[in-house]
C-alpha cells in the first residue's frame, strides 16, 4: 500500500510522523519570508532538504544558499532560520517530540 501526502499551503505542516521522527514540508509565508528571528531546538537536529524554488539557511555566523535535493542538518542547540522564495518548497525532518516547550526563539534586530 502506497500512502501519500500532499501539502500545497503555506508556512510548515507535518505530514506523517514514523516512531520517533516527523517529516514536514515548509512553503512560503511572512514568517520564513525574512531574517528577523532564530530558532534553536534544544534535543535533536534538524534536517532540510530543497525540493523547489530557492532558500537560504542562517546560523548566527553562517548564510548558505541551499542547492535543490542536497540535505541540510541544523545539529540541536544551533541558532538558525530559513527564508525562502515564494515558489519555494524544503522538506523538514525532525524528532516527533520537536515542539514549543524544547525550541528556544530570538529576534534579529
Amino acid at each position: 500500500m502506497i500512502e501519500k501526502y500532499e501539502f500545497s499551503g503555506e508556512d510548515f505542516k507535518v505530514m506523517m510522523q514514523f516512531g520517533s521522527w516527523k517529516i514536514g514540508f515548509l512553503k512560503y509565508s511572512d514568517r520564513f519570508s525574512e531574517f528577523k528571528q532564530l530558532e534553536r531546538h534544544l534535543r535533536t537536529d534538524e534536517a532540510f532538504i530543497l525540493l523547489d524554488g530557492k532558500a537560504v539557511l542562517y546560523t548566527e555566523n553562517e548564510r548558505c544558499e541551499m542547492k535543490k535535493c542536497t540535505l541540510y542538518n541544523i545539529p540541536k542547540g544551533v541558532w538558525h532560520h530559513i527564508v525562502v522564495s515564494r515558489d519555494a518548497t524544503v522538506m523538514v525532518v525532525e524528532n516527533a517530540d520537536t515542539s514549543a516547550e524544547n525550541t528556544e526563539k530570538r529576534k534579529i534586530n
